[in-house]
């Protein structure tokens, strides 16, 4: 098996192949992850693994699934903690290659590979993305124009109106999408307005295809343990993916006010002696269980239709 490790930087992807010297580097624009694409189809590379780099590394996962090469995306903590077990505590985008490159080889039969999203959703993904950049920017504006003098406030004015109508487009060509894509699965419940459902379908590829305690743990919802001998820690959530988490808060905070069964299953919480927080988190994750089974049901509904 030929496994190949690539370090993603915002300009550049560095390549190492598992048992062979030296790092080749390409640019990463179109032109350099075609030249990588090539160069791996060439090798005959059966297992690739890059890192989360905050989205860099979104061409090149899909320009591989495209052209149907296996590769894996691993959260960059493993990976630096897979280097430190190794003996390698320096850091370089050449030792980076070359570790997940041995990761590669070593736990590939443990690695989920990763699945590109169809057209619809790649483009759903880049909308939500951008809906959120104009969200922290018009929030911002707003409070310096609040500061600022007369003068002043008048230009903030047109930049602020500029952003509300980039937002009502955006939000226009999103709800096309969901109102073309969305499931009842996703509008089962009280609080699962379009920022909720566009989330999910653009960011949480894997609903219906994991049972609860995965889904749950992938999206950071999943209480942790902390035990150790005879001592007990306290149960934490931690990780998973942040945007999705986000989603699901606000659309629990709706659905415990507004949802019979989420807001007695809150209320029941609350009554055993359970911590707010707590209890609201504990919410999340049964009503992202219920979404989740739903969902699986559809598959499974579609799959049989198909059959």
């Amino acid at each position: 098996m030929t496994a190949a490790g690539i370090d993603v930087c915002k300009a550049s992807l560095d390549l190492a192949v598992d048992g062979q010297p030296g790092v080749a580097g390409f640019a990463n624009n179109g032109a350099g992850i075609t030249k990588l694409v090539k160069r791996l189809q060439a090798l005959k590379t059966t297992r690739i693994v890059v890192e989360a780099t905050g989205g860099y590394e979104e061409p090149l996962l899909e320009a591989c699934c495209d052209a149907g090469l296996w590769i894996a995306r691993v959260n960059p903590r493993q990976a630096r903690a897979f280097a430190n077990a190794t003996g390698e505590l320096a850091k370089t985008d050449d030792i980076d290659a070359r570790i997940l490159a041995l990761m590669a080889r070593l736990f590939a039969d443990r690695l989920r590979p990763y699945v590109a999203p169809p057209l619809w959703q790649r483009e759903l993904r880049d909308w939500l993305r951008r809906r959120g950049q104009v969200v922290v920017l018009l929030q911002a504006q707003k409070q310096q124009a609040a500061m600022a003098p007369a003068s002043v406030r008048k230009l903030a004015a047109r930049t602020i109106a500029a952003l509300v109508r980039e937002l009502a487009a955006i939000e226009k060509t999103m709800k096309a999408l969901i109102n073309e894509h969305a499931t009842p699965a996703l509008r089962s419940s009280k609080g699962l307005g379009p920022v909720f459902q566009a989330t999910v379908l653009a960011l949480l590829l894997e609903l219906g295809h994991l049972d609860r305690r995965q889904i749950a743990k992938l999206t950071g919802v999943a209480p942790m343990n902390r035990d150790s001998g005879q001592g007990q820690g306290k149960r934490r959530i931690r990780g998973g993916r942040a945007p999705v988490r986000v989603a699901l808060y606000m659309a629990t905070l709706s659905a415990v006010r507004w949802d019979p069964t989420m807001k007695a299953h809150y209320r029941q919480l609350r009554a055993r002696g359970k911590l707010g927080k707590v209890a609201l988190v504990a919410c999340m994750r049964k009503l992202l269980g219920i979404i989740n089974a739903r969902r699986r049901d559809e598959l499974q509904a579609e799959a049989l239709a198909v059959a």
